[in-house]
């Protein structure tokens, strides 16, 4: 079986907000079980009655709360604010364990002049990610999708998933699921650490977004969309390798 056939069961924790709400629905929408996870039941409970209005009935979607996601999924989203990751994650370490975790939170606020970038001691939100579940594979992904965007179901997103990880296989499944979602697709942008640029840059793409009152994403010219090689399911080299040593 290829990854072109498989539809793993995905648990975003942090689901409730624009982003998690989104990717749920695209991923219900493509045929993935997709369970939607908060600190309360109540909080999951209406985002999936948000994400079935949207998409309709006869998907399978499922709420919850953070630790049943973490233990339902074979892979877990994070969709957290970057305020409130270092709080949620380790209670839910041994339920991860060493699943894949797609990271796409953004560490930013925002102040007079719009959306800034805050610094991360461990480098990026994806490198505090995996300090903080350090069995997982953790890939960084989505940063730069515009939530608005995601939540028009109705309408393909043609843009580049910028995708980060140190785990081959683990990026390679990620990549297949930005594939899933119509007009998107992965692209493979180095190890963990790479992600810091890719998060500071969001900022960027917000100011833009609110400037021009567009939605953009970003293409990166020359990459062709090659589904042959995209659903091979391979996992080459050192699958760890480009982790930044732990202190």
């Amino acid at each position: 079986m290829t990854s072109e056939d498989v539809r793993e069961v995905l648990g975003i924790i942090g689901g409730t907000g624009p982003q998690g709400r989104g990717l749920a629905a695209r991923w219900a929408m493509a045929g993935h079980t997709v369970h939607v996870g908060s600190r309360t039941r109540d909080k999951a409970d209406a985002a999936v009655a948000d994400v079935v209005e949207r998409i309709g009935p006869g998907h399978d979607l499922h709420p919850g709360t953070n630790a049943d996601v973490a233990d339902a999924a074979e892979i877990v989203v994070v969709a957290l604010p970057h305020t409130a990751q270092a709080d949620t994650l380790p209670p839910l370490a041994d339920a991860i364990g060493d699943k894949i975790v797609c990271n796409v939170v953004n560490p930013m606020v925002f102040d007079d002049l719009g959306p800034r970038a805050v610094p991360v001691p461990e480098g990026s939100a994806a490198e505090q990610c995996q300090d903080l579940v350090p069995d997982a594979r953790v890939v960084s992904a989505f940063h730069d999708v515009s939530s608005r965007r995601l939540l028009r179901v109705d309408e393909a997103i043609d843009t580049h998933v910028l995708i980060c990880g140190d785990d081959a296989e683990a990026t390679h499944r990620v990549a297949h699921l930005a594939s899933r979602i119509e007009g998107m697709w992965g692209v493979h942008c180095g190890p963990l650490r790479n992600s810091e640029y890719i998060e500071n840059v969001t900022p960027v793409i917000l100011w833009i977004n609110r400037y021009y009152k567009i939605q953009a994403g970003l293409l990166i010219d020359g990459i062709e969309r090659d589904p042959e090689a995209l659903h091979a399911h391979r996992a080459e080299g050192d699958t760890r390798a480009g982790r930044k040593p732990r202190a």
